[in-house]
């Protein structure tokens, strides 16, 4: 007899974190996880095009722009750009930005300009003429991809605990009373004649 499964799987988290609906795909909801993957990835990747590739990004800002309250750099620099918490939730997708923020080894510029750039900061002067000089396309771009992340969460929440009606559920009502449910005739024996 096989041994029950476990009410939780942390393992699939992780990779729904990773990349969305990859932990129900490893649970054998492979529907559900391509629906996941298609449609948080979708969300995140129109709102980076929207935004030309520029609005997911971690600056490093916290010497400019101190917050009220003293903390360490990186979370000051979150408390700057608080976009980015709700971003780093779609997973591998933004980690980019956290390489970049690090100032970890990149491609040269020459020889793989998009790579270079990618999840970069843009200089200050750049990000001012994007947000006063474009529609509101700019914050309409960041907010898709915030939604995105925010989303994930859900879906890595689900990866974890399962689904929330599940094959191996028992009814909680008595077969008569749901009986109810059922258009005829499955209601029609109840009632004596």
């Amino acid at each position: 007899m096989a041994s029950p499964k476990s009410a939780y799987s942390l393992r699939a988290g992780v990779l729904s974190y990773l990349v969305p609906g990859l932990g129900q795909i490893y649970e054998g909801r492979v529907g559900k996880g391509i629906l996941f993957m298609v449609c948080l990835y979708g969300l995140f990747f129109y709102g980076m095009y929207l935004g030309d590739g520029k609005n997911v990004h971690l600056p490093n800002s916290a010497g400019k722009n101190p917050p009220p309250v003293n903390m360490p750099n990186l979370l000051a620099n979150i408390y700057n750009r608080p976009q980015f918490a709700g971003q780093f939730w779609i997973g591998i997708a933004a980690w980019p930005a956290i390489w970049q923020y690090n100032k970890l080894p990149v491609p040269s510029e020459e020889s793989h300009p998009f790579w270079h750039d990618f999840e970069r900061e843009p200089p200050e002067q750049e990000l001012n003429e994007l947000q006063a000089n474009s529609d509101k396309t700019w914050d309409l771009a960041w907010v898709y991809t915030v939604i995105a992340g925010a989303l994930n969460v859900l879906v890595i929440y689900d990866a974890v605990a399962g689904p929330a009606l599940g094959i191996e559920m028992e009814s909680r009502r008595p077969q008569e009373a749901a009986a109810w449910l059922c258009w005829p005739p499955a209601f029609i024996g109840v009632f004596p004649s």
